[in-house]
């Protein structure tokens, strides 16, 4: 059985490196400086003594600090309502498996392990964005399609 660890400051280079992989860059580039603005994110909230955002790694086996796969989510609290009373939410994202290390069930592990955090947060739902390779998996761990458009404003740098 596969079992995803909680990761740590020590994995934030890692884990903008799987963003990456996510993105579709192949290469350590950093166009419009986003590694670095995501790498001091991660130092800074996975650090917080009482996180709003937790990530889950699988390790490279055989590979000193690298990871196989992740899976990182924000933990929000928004107004509550009758399908989410409390209106804690979680909203899972960066989920990412390096391309040799794919189906063998790493991402399910960390998105696994990223559901029962957001559960032990008292989160009542959780969402996510999921990519046409993703919908079978969490298709599988009970997520279903909404009726609600997706839409996204872009506002100018300020």
């Amino acid at each position: 059985m596969i079992s995803a660890r909680r990761a740590t400051v020590d994995d934030a280079d890692e884990l903008v490196r799987l963003r990456g992989v996510l993105f579709g860059i192949a290469d350590d580039s950093d166009e419009h400086g986003w590694r670095d603005t995501a790498r001091r994110i991660l130092l800074r909230r996975l650090a917080e003594p009482e996180p709003s955002m937790a990530g889950f790694v699988v390790d490279q086996p055989g590979a000193n600090g690298r990871l196989a796969a992740c899976a990182v989510g924000i933990l929000e609290e928004r107004l509550g309502g009758p399908r989410n009373p409390q209106g804690r939410v979680g909203y899972m994202f960066n989920v990412a498996t390096d391309p040799g290390h794919r189906r063998r069930g790493y991402a399910r592990a960390c998105t696994a392990a990223l559901i029962e955090w957001f559960q032990n947060q008292g989160a009542g739902l959780v969402d996510l964005r999921a990519s046409e390779d993703g919908l079978p998996l969490y298709a599988s761990q009970g997520f279903v399609r909404t009726a609600d458009p997706a839409m996204r404003l872009t506002l100018p740098r300020a």
